[in-house]
């Protein structure tokens, strides 16, 4: 009976007009139709990414990108230097240790920032540049913290090490020039703010990373990169791509080129400000304490005290058919999160508030009626 919100950190929700053309009847993806999609949605997603450099579309999760970012340009054996404050961070480092990688971790509490002092002093450090790679999640949805990844770059400077970066949860919605900040290895999911459900994952190489790729012996198959590059001078992918997902990017990029990148970053940073806002009305603590440090995307809340998340998520579900989601990990049961990307606007957050006021005070919590809804209003209105 709900018109059903989804305010989750993804799948995020995804416009009428992407649905309806995953409605596609099949087609040959060996086949010219196929050739020219590929061409035109890979040139888009370039723009997306701000880079001039090689780009591959997997079918596959985010995750499979991650793996992809590993295997295709290191080694076993080759140290790696993690940078981790949450759960994706981790599993980045866990994929790396998983196929051989030697790998340190530099790690912080979740919801804190990364030390980027010890990573500073650890490069500083590595006179014969052993290092081959620095791993790090840009946006980590499990916390809300948006690491910073201009930073990264410069302390990187001109220590040989390449960059490989997790931007599931942030690329589309936060301006990141691929090229400009030097990312050797980018990628990015289909199911958060660009627009698309899951199926897709995205991933670029610079010149650099090419280069080392031709001499990495980890294993590889489905995810081989090089074998993607040739089939993709025929406009072909090495394995069956999902075909519905393809041509449903296509109807999405044309969408977030329409709304235009810099309106869409405006947009996510509007409806975080509005979230985080009407939690400070209504007395609660953000994990990510510094607003500086705070996910355009996502917004991670402590529990109010005595007040169980869980409880919270199915009154909301089940009242006003709006999804919120928990911690994960090593937070689980401490926190809600709050996602605002994707096909969210300002309508969604407004009613998400509204119901999060209303739960809340059958909860036990004291809230004051329309306060956090009027901060969340104002916030969106500067």
């Amino acid at each position: 009976m709900f018109n059903k919100r989804l305010l989750i950190p993804g799948p995020a929700p995804i416009p009428p007009a992407v649905a309806r053309a995953m409605s596609t009847e099949m087609f040959n993806h060996r086949g010219p139709r196929f050739a020219e999609l590929i061409a035109e949605v890979t040139a888009s997603l370039k723009r997306v990414f701000q880079t001039e450099s090689r780009l591959f579309i997997l079918t596959s999760s985010g995750t499979g990108a991650m793996e992809a970012a590993v295997v295709n340009f290191l080694s076993p054996g080759d140290r790696i230097v993690s940078l981790v404050n949450g759960l994706f961070g981790d599993r980045f480092a866990s994929i790396a240790a998983a196929y051989g990688g030697n790998v340190e971790r530099l790690e912080s509490a979740w919801g804190e920032p990364l030390d980027y002092a010890a990573l500073e002093a650890r490069l500083r450090e590595d006179k014969d540049s052993s290092i081959r790679a620095i791993t790090v999640v840009h946006n980590e949805s499990s916390t809300g913290m948006m690491n910073d990844l201009e930073k990264i770059s410069r302390i990187r400077g001109d220590h040989p090490a390449l960059l490989l970066v997790d931007t599931v949860s942030s690329m589309g919605a936060v301006d990141l020039p691929v090229d400009r900040l030097g990312v050797d290895v980018c990628f990015t999911g289909s199911q958060k703010a660009l627009l698309l459900p899951p199926g897709l994952s995205f991933i670029s190489a610079s010149e650099r990373a090419w280069k080392a790729a031709a001499s990495s012996k980890m294993p590889k198959y489905y995810f081989n990169l090089q074998t993607a590059e040739e089939l993709l001078k025929k406009g072909q992918t090495p394995f069956t791509p999902a075909l519905p997902q393809f041509v449903a990017l296509r109807e999405a990029l044309q969408i977030y080129f329409a709304e235009g990148r810099e309106n869409c970053y405006a947009r996510h940073r509007r409806m975080a400000s509005a979230v985080r806002a009407a939690a400070r009305a209504l007395g609660l603590e953000p994990l990510v304490k510094e607003e500086r440090f705070a996910s355009p995307t996502v917004t991670a809340i402590m529990n109010p005290p005595n007040i169980s998340g869980k409880r919270l998520q199915v009154m909301m579900l089940e009242r006003f058919g709006i999804e919120i989601a928990g911690g994960q990990g090593a937070l689980e049961g401490q926190i809600f999160r709050v996602g605002h990307l994707g096909a969210v606007d300002g309508l969604d957050i407004i009613a998400g508030i509204s119901a999060l006021e209303i739960c809340l005070q059958l909860l036990g919590h004291p809230v004051k009626a329309g306060e956090a809804v009027g901060a969340a209003e104002e916030a969106m209105s500067t």
